[in-house]
């Protein structure tokens, strides 16, 4: 049964980012790479069911999903890192801004929240720092909205070992950086003042586990994969692991098709 979905959010003080397949399009450079792998294995090519899974989630729980789907136990998964690396290595300087990314990130950079003050903004991504150092090393501008350290990667200290999305840490450890690095007065910024930027499910999950408001903007792909089942993808029950976060119209996760045209007065964003 659906729910009465809530309308009196507080206005968005911090807008957390997820990276590939969000602001960037690696998630269609790492099909690219997993199908020139598994094509030596006899294997693949990678479709959305099982891409669905691997979205957002720990590298090595991604490859181990991904043997097992194409019935390739026998092949050493180290063996298999270590070629995608190579390949990923070449692949990943063709990463681009994705529609409406560039725009969005200038306009929060001079964006104001109904309190006047600036609206935060951090980047909450599972790839390590090594994969995101190639991938956006021609980038520096687009990401130079996202302070040092309030940049959580995959393999980021302050992120509990085993415990990347779904799990709601690397979102309570972005808030986390925000706060600790808040101009002096300003109060503190709560879970439900965040809005999580994803396109993965294991990210929607992961915002709504922390209790915050989420947009899913998923490839176009994951989309007709998902058809008809998104108010349970938006609902936080994209996971089979029994924990639901929320109910289906809940008004905490919504979707959309692409970042162009964002919405900003819909949160409390004023743009200048």
């Amino acid at each position: 049964m659906a729910a009465t979905p809530k309308t009196d959010f507080p206005p968005v003080r911090a807008c957390l980012f997820d990276m590939d397949g969000l602001l960037i399009n690696t998630e269609d450079l790492y099909t690219v790479c997993h199908n020139i792998l598994l094509a030596k294995y006899n294997a693949g090519p990678l479709d959305w069911t099982i891409k669905s899974q691997l979205q957002g989630r720990p590298a090595h729980e991604s490859i181990n999903l991904l043997l097992n789907y194409f019935n390739l136990p026998d092949v050493p998964r180290d063996e298999y890192t270590k070629k995608l690396h190579i390949i990923q290595e070449e692949q990943f300087r063709n990463a681009a801004p994705l529609p409406g990314v560039e725009k969005l990130l200038k306009n929060l950079e001079n964006a104001r929240g109904l309190n006047g003050r600036s609206i935060h903004v951090a980047l909450a991504t599972s790839s390590h720092k090594g994969h995101f150092d190639i991938k956006t090393a021609h980038l520096a501008e687009l990401f130079s909205i996202f302070k040092q350290d309030r940049r959580l990667l995959g393999d980021d200290p302050r992120i509990p070992k085993g415990k990347g999305k779904p799990n709601p840490d690397i979102y309570l450890q972005a808030l986390k950086a925000v706060n600790d690095t808040l101009e002096e007065g300003e109060e503190p910024v709560k879970p439900e003042e965040c809005l999580v930027f994803e396109d993965g499910i294991p990210g929607v999950v992961a915002g709504r586990r922390a209790g915050m408001r989420v947009l899913w903007i998923p490839h176009p792909g994951l989309a007709v994969e998902y058809k008809g089942r998104e108010g349970d993808i938006l609902a936080g029950k994209g996971e089979k692991d029994g924990h639901v976060e929320g109910v289906v119209g809940d008004g905490w996760g919504e979707q959309l098709v692409s970042l162009e045209g964002f919405p900003h007065e819909k949160y409390g964003i004023m743009v200048e």
